[in-house]
């Protein structure tokens, strides 16, 4: 299963604000946005250009970052996004907020959503009952999400139900029984990802759109049989001197033998 490693700190600076990849460490002074506030690189603090296309991928990068997906994973939301009935930003943004992974942290069980990640994968949680080790699984209306029995990281999640200053209306969690239950689906005015959505979806369909000319078929052109380009009229009338010469003349006669 592929997964993001690079540094979580130098995202949060690229993005220039918190995007809340390391939980708890976020909050305080070591924070990497709060030591250094500039974009990582030897050319971090000049003067950067700004224009369209980097207001589009800076907000597709921090979507994609804040919800520890990848490029081809972000893709693929979109395409699904697009062909739902609405406006397509707000259906991304409600495909990536329904992710497993993210609910819990939205429930507060876990303090990050790379921690949320493993223990999904280490199959530390339920869903209506049954185990689940898919981050990306999509929760529905009714879903009860529950830890698993005797389970060796309640300690972790009990730490991170302290970090949690309040719950979304779209969810209902027990923070003493550990369990929570999907009473909806979320709006958009309950996502509280900073995030402008029309901005990371014009980028996604420029990307899409250049992948497939990419991989499209050869132009017909060159797979179909070249036919001869058509003469025109004054070449078509234009006669050679040597064959208008021999129309002109009488045949010629074979002589005679006496």
């Amino acid at each position: 299963m592929a997964r993001d490693t690079s540094p979580q700190c130098k995202q949060c600076r690229r993005e220039g604000q918190k995007l809340f990849l390391k939980g708890e460490r976020c909050l305080t002074d070591k924070c990497g946005v709060e030591r250094r506030a500039y974009p990582p690189g030897d050319h971090g603090r000049g003067r950067q250009k700004q224009s369209e296309y980097r207001v589009q991928l800076r907000e597709k990068q921090k979507a994609r970052r804040y919800y520890g997906v990848l490029e081809g994973q972000f893709r693929r939301y979109y395409e699904k996004a697009s062909r739902q009935p609405g406006i397509t930003g707000e259906n991304l943004l409600m495909l990536l907020e329904s992710r497993l992974d993210n609910v819990i942290v939205r429930l507060g069980f876990a303090a990050s959503r790379r921690q949320a990640r493993q223990m999904v994968r280490h199959g530390h949680w339920h869903v209506n009952g049954r185990r689940v080790d898919i981050p990306s699984y999509q929760v529905r209306e009714g879903d009860v999400i529950s830890v698993k029995t005797e389970t060796g990281a309640e300690a972790i999640i009990r730490d991170a139900t302290e970090l949690t200053a309040q719950v979304p209306a779209w969810l209902q969690a027990d923070h003493d029984g550990l369990t929570a239950k999907v009473l909806r689906k979320p709006e958009r005015r309950e996502i509280t990802t900073p995030v402008q959505e029309p901005a990371a979806p014009s980028r996604s369909s420029r990307s899409i759109a250049g992948s497939a000319t990419r991989s499209a078929t050869p132009c017909a052109a060159s797979c179909s049989p070249r036919s001869p380009a058509p003469r025109s009229r004054a070449f078509a009338s234009r006669a050679s001197p040597t064959s208008s010469r021999r129309s002109r003349a009488s045949p010629r006669t074979s002589p005679t033998s006496s």
